[in-house]
């Protein structure tokens, strides 16, 4: 069975990580304890990139765009339930 970290290698993300002592294992930005669903939040309500760079000064605009890419490849992901 494929993990997370195999299929974000697959889509050649450089900058969203999975670790499991890191956020729970939720998908962050270089490791950091910025998650790419708080960035996709902050998008959302309104704040622009430049606004979310100057809140988190230890983020590059990259990082962004990756939280964004990682964001949109989710809701797409289909999951299919196998027969057990």
């Amino acid at each position: 069975m494929a993990r997370p970290s195999d299929k974000i290698d697959n889509m050649k993300l450089t900058r969203i990580t999975l670790d499991p002592n890191v956020m729970g294992g939720k998908p962050c930005i270089r490791g950091m304890r910025i998650t790419a669903g708080m960035i996709v939040g902050m998008l959302a309500s309104g704040h622009s990139k430049e606004d979310v760079l100057a809140r988190y000064p230890y983020l590059e605009p990259p990082d962004i765009d990756e939280a964004l890419a990682y964001a949109a490849w989710r809701v797409e992901e289909v999951e299919v339930p196998l027969k057990s």
